[in-house]
């Protein structure tokens, strides 16, 4: 069975035809119909809304399958093999081409195609249906994808979200009618091929949704005709009130509602509270309420009224994304504003309320579409505040960093030998922007992470995880006091670097590594290091603990669990094993414990045990056991289950 999230890849010889039975159609169309609606989703034009794009794209995916239950369609040859699937390549072929049609626009003298109106089924009363918002990011690929051509837009999801090449993409757009492929793939190569990934956020998925209510009070209007006129008056009268209480003003948030005062204050860009640009000297406080306000939008007071107004109340057209365990919802008084300016093709405001970051972003040509970011950083300091997300764009990313940063580079974690590249730091602490690997698709090869000096000449190391707060890097054990920074020690960060795509989009506040135990390889061979690498979140919940095994031919996860205390500040022991194969075919697992483990047992499919921290015993390919150890002071300890 292929999996829902690489698509089946069609022949991409057209010489032969082959003849698809409906029941292979039917097959292919219910094993990847997540898939095939987003491709809908993605090709329908967005000028449709975001409800009706939801509906024609369910209801074009659903429409792909052969007409009567006997009949049988002929498509583009398909080679033999099970990696070949003539019914999902005949299914895509019809989503694709309905897409495109209900782009079209409807001609006087023409009957209008069925895909050009509105879906009769599927059909949901009284709500409104969309995807979960995305980021800035998303936001900013829509916007381009926009932009394209019908076709265009059709070859770039093709490329992106099915991975085909040219000639297949191509092949598909001639065989659906487009007059000019090539041009259509020449135009769908000004949207960058980074932003592949993109396709496969939440943001473009229809198939989860959040529901909103339609106009409640147009639903209620077979009430009293006076009722109806008053709601009316009432309507008109919120919306040509004083400046400032309208629409206009407050851009893509929704139509204000009756507020206490404490919470209109809230909404007052005079309100707003600023730092001086000495105060975290004044006061010797490091953390973002001695941030001073940055930018070259700083005193635009409308972009700060939309940018509270949409925190406050975000409408239809705003991309909300709230980080795990952070408290969605307005600010509870005024909050401090930290930065507004221009970022890229953005205007972007970045607003702290005590516990959390809210980052406001909008086109610099269109107010009206917005994109908010909720993040908690309650108690953070020092590194936890030293730098904060502006915006991602093209596959990079830019940081506005703390007033006692002094400068900045860039160092990739996984070559720790490598130079360190400068970058370049604006006076007002803005960034120049270099790869995010948040943003990478494909083979990892490289892990770039921010690497800040502060006012005292200390390091810091800083990786983007999709998220508006960076997560800080140390390592070492954790009951030795403070943890140290990974700027410390790169090197034991190297083997592991990438691993850290595991963790994206977490909430993620710092990720320690400790190098608990080194093992001699049964062979010979040389040595191994046992790592383990604990995830700490700003809810404190969602911890993650990882063993990973870092031999002469690389590095690979073992074990790992959620919500434990091991390998952390308040448990700093960990037991960890996993099979391993020598060159020469021959099987065995190993197994080690941190400082303090004084035996080792294995117990189940593999049976052995050691005196010490570290154990080695042959097993069959596959062979899995419980592993038991004890402590110094007669505890038993448990061993990390296996990954998988």
């Amino acid at each position: 069975m292929q999996s829902q999230d690489v698509a089946p890849r069609p022949a991409s010889s057209r010489a032969q035809e082959s003849v698809v039975d409906v029941e292979d159609a039917e097959a292919a169309l219910v094993e990847h119909y997540p898939r095939l609606v987003r491709l809908a989703y993605l090709t329908l034009p967005p000028s449709l809304g975001r409800n009706r794009r939801v509906l024609t794209a369910h209801a074009l995916t659903q429409r792909a399958l052969p007409r009567g239950r006997r009949s049988a369609s002929l498509i583009p040859a398909q080679a033999t093999g099970r990696e070949r699937n003539p019914g999902y390549a005949y299914v895509r072929l019809q989503v694709v081409r309905t897409a495109l049609e209900a782009g079209l626009p409807l001609r006087r003298l023409a009957w209008p195609k069925r895909s050009q109106l509105p879906p009769l089924l599927p059909q949901v009363w009284g709500l409104r249906l969309f995807p979960r918002s995305g980021g800035a990011d998303e936001l900013a690929l829509d916007q381009r994808l926009s932009a394209l051509s019908a076709p265009a837009r059709a070859a770039y999801v093709l490329r992106g979200l099915e991975k085909l090449p040219d000639p297949e993409v191509r092949a598909l757009l001639e065989e659906v009618g487009v007059g000019d492929p090539a041009a259509a793939l020449k135009e769908a190569g000004s949207v960058p091929a980074q932003r592949y990934a993109l396709l496969s956020s939440p943001e473009f998925d229809p198939c989860s949704l959040h529901a909103r209510p339609t106009d409640l009070m147009r639903r209620r209007q077979h009430t009293k005709a006076a009722l109806a006129a008053a709601a009316a008056v009432a309507v008109c009268g919120a919306l040509l009130g004083p400046p400032g209480e309208g629409w206009g003003p407050d851009g893509a948030a929704a139509p204000p509602y009756a507020l206490n005062p404490a919470a209109q204050a809230a909404l007052d860009p005079g309100q707003l509270t600023i730092a001086t640009a000495t105060a975290w000297q004044a006061t010797g406080r490091t953390d973002f309420s001695t941030w001073p306000a940055r930018g070259d939008l700083v005193k635009d007071k409308a972009l700060l009224r939309r940018a509270l107004a949409v925190w406050a109340r975000p409408g239809e057209s705003v991309q909300v994304a709230v980080t795990l365990g952070t408290q969605a919802g307005p600010p509870p008084g005024p909050p401090q504003l930290l930065y507004a300016g221009r970022v890229d093709n953005l205007r972007v405001v970045l607003l702290h309320d005590g516990l959390r970051i809210a980052r406001y972003a909008e086109p610099l040509d269109e107010p009206g579409l917005a994109a908010l970011d909720l993040t908690r950083v309650d108690g953070a300091t020092g590194p936890g505040a030293s730098a904060l997300v502006l915006g991602r764009s093209d596959g990079n990313v830019r940081y506005l960093t703390a007033p006692w940063v002094r400068g900045a580079a860039v160092r990739d974690l996984a070559r720790p030998d490598a130079p360190v590249r400068k970058l370049a730091l604006t006076r007002e602490g803005t960034t120049a922007p270099f790869a995010s690997p948040a943003l990478r698709t494909g083979e990892c090869r490289s892990w770039d992470v921010l690497q800040l000096t502060d006012a005292t000449g200390g390091t810091r190391l800083l990786t983007d995880l999709s998220e508006v707060t960076p997560a800080r890097l140390t390592v070492g054990r954790p009951s030795d006091g403070p943890a140290r920074d990974a700027a410390a020690s790169p090197a034991t960060w190297a083997p592991f670097a990438c691993s850290l795509a595991a963790v994206r989009s977490q909430g993620v506040r710092a990720v320690n590594a400790w190098q608990f135990a080194r093992q001699p390889l049964p062979d010979g061979s040389g040595r191994a290091d046992w790592v383990c690498t604990r995830t700490e979140t700003w809810r404190g919940a969602g911890t993650r603990a990882m063993a990973q095994f870092n031999t002469p031919a690389g590095a690979y996860v073992t074990a790992a669990a959620d919500e434990i205390p091991a390998c952390g500040p308040a448990d700093p022991y960990v037991l960890a094993g996993g099979l391993w194969k020598s060159a020469s075919g021959d099987a065995y697992l190993l197994a080690a414990g941190s400082r303090g483990t004084v035996s080792v047992e294995l117990s189940g499919g593999v049976s052995g045990s050691a005196t010490g921290h570290l154990l080695a015993v042959p097993a069959e390919e596959g062979a899995q056991a419980e592993l038991t150890g004890r402590l110094a002071n007669g505890r038993e300890i448990k061993g990390l289950q296996p990954a998988g």
